[in-house]
């Protein structure tokens, strides 16, 4: 008997099979270097799989870029012009891990994308689920929850992809350099020194925008803030560690 027209040959399945294990083999990929499961805690598998899929990753960040812009678009209105490429964070963050892939699949790898991709995605992708944990209660009160989880989950998975770049980066003193300056600057004016007017963070539980000025309360604004230092320290740790595993494995 003849198999119908809407049945798969082994011929078929096996193609399949063969492009599944590509993806996962990751073939063609840059190979890894032997850094500590520390600092790269991923199973290769999934490096491999997210490298495979790296323009599906890039096309989901740059979704999430522009629902990030959406999202500030309230504290846009209250923030000067000329502060605004200090304000969203979390999409700034998306927007380079988005062109760290793109300009890698590219051969254009570049070297300080490569770090401000990383730290994006360290620092924003742990320190929202931070403040959404330590102020859930506010934020559960003004945000439906099935906002409050997607928001969650997708700044965890910012981690995730923050630990595939070690595959094509060696992240270079000169680019961590500039990602601490980006970084550090974000931290200063979004907690400690604004450029004009009141500080910058993203709008957290409690504050208010009155008379075009955003509150910042106490000890709201504190806890948020160290959080945000830490996390801009540890990302550095983390790049520069990086490097120096790999120096010392191709000795």
């Amino acid at each position: 008997m003849g198999s119908g027209s809407g049945s798969e040959s082994p011929a078929d399945a096996a193609t399949a099979i063969d492009r599944v294990r590509a993806l996962v083999d990751g073939d063609g990929h840059p190979p890894a270097d032997p850094l500590p499961r520390w600092l790269a805690p991923l199973p290769r598998v999934v490096e491999n799989l997210g490298l495979s899929l790296a323009w599906v990753v890039v096309g989901i960040n740059l979704v999430g870029t522009a629902f990030g812009f959406w999202y500030y678009r309230f504290q846009f209105a209250a923030e000067p012009l000329a502060i605004w490429p200090l304000v969203p964070d979390s999409p700034v963050a998306t927007a380079f891990i988005a062109l760290s892939l793109a300009l890698w699949k590219l051969g254009r790898s570049n070297e300080v994308v490569n770090a401000l991709a990383f730290f994006g995605c360290w620092k924003l992708g742990l320190w929202t689920p931070f403040v959404l944990v330590a102020f859930a209660d506010g934020f559960l009160a003004t945000t439906p929850f099935p906002m409050y989880a997607f928001l969650l989950g997708s700044h965890l998975m910012m981690v995730v992809e923050a630990f595939l770049i070690h595959r094509y980066s060696d992240f270079p003193v000169r680019a961590v350099a500039v990602a601490v300056a980006w970084y550090g600057l974000n931290d200063a004016v979004d907690y400690f020194v604004p450029v004009v007017g009141t500080s910058h963070h993203t709008l957290l539980p409690g504050q208010r925008i009155v008379d075009g000025t955003i509150t910042h309360l106490s000890p709201v604004h504190d806890v948020a803030a160290a959080g945000a230092v830490v996390l801009t320290l540890t990302a550095t740790f983390l790049t520069l560690a990086t490097r120096v595993k790999k120096l010392e494995s191709r000795r």
